[in-house]
This record gives structure tokens, sequence and C-alpha cells, in this order.
């Protein structure tokens, strides 16, 4: 599955390599599926990275994460992927992807990735 979905991610270049600026990017209607139920799964992902010599461009992004649309998997299972996706693609000099997930039975989970470990 993952690798297909990268393909459709798509960069371009930093305009400041030499520079350490974040970059922090708020995906607010993420959606995918519970595998064990099939009801739909909401979030909201919010990326920080640091750039090197790529930028992600954003309309790409969109495309990819709507790829997660009618996905059945489990919350720590997709936000690592998407994170092994964009580090692959983008190659940052660091990264960290947050995922905030709407409350199901009165539970909500967050789940946080860094990168470098």
């Amino acid at each position: 599955m993952s690798d297909s979905f990268r393909e459709t991610l798509e960069t371009f270049e930093n305009p400041r390599p030499e520079r350490d600026y974040t970059i922090e990017i708020q995906c607010p209607e993420f959606t995918s599926v519970c595998p064990k139920t099939g009801q739909p799964d909401f979030g909201t992902l919010t990326f920080r990275y640091v750039a090197d010599q790529h930028c992600i461009e954003l309309k790409s992004l969109k495309l990819y994460l709507q790829k997660y649309r009618n996905e059945g998997i489990f919350y720590e299972r997709i936000t690592n992927r998407i994170m092994d996706d964009f580090v692959a693609v983008v190659q940052p000099r660091s990264c960290t992807l947050e995922s905030r997930w709407t409350p199901r039975g009165g539970i909500s989970s967050v789940i946080t990735v860094q990168y470098p470990e």
C-alpha cells in the first residue's frame, strides 16, 4: 500500500537550504477507517519539519492523504507509515508528525512520531 501511495508525494527546492527554519502544516480533515469496526476515523495531522534540500508540495500532500480515506488501518500504524513516506520523499533535517484523533466512545488518542529518532 504505502509504496504506491508514496509516489503521489512531490517536492520543490528549498529556497533557503542554508537556513534552519520550521515549516508547520496542519491537515484538519484527515480520515481513514477502523480496521476492526469499519467505522470512519477522523483526525488532525500536524507536520513540523526543518527542510534540507526539498520542501513538500502541498497539493500532492493533500492527494496523498486522501488515499487513506478508505483504508482500514490503526492510528499507530498510519501515523508511522505517513512519517516513513514523508521522510523518504522530503528527506528533512528533522520532522515531527502528530496525529490527533476525535473521541470515539469517550476515548481520544494522540500519536507523535519524530525523525530522527
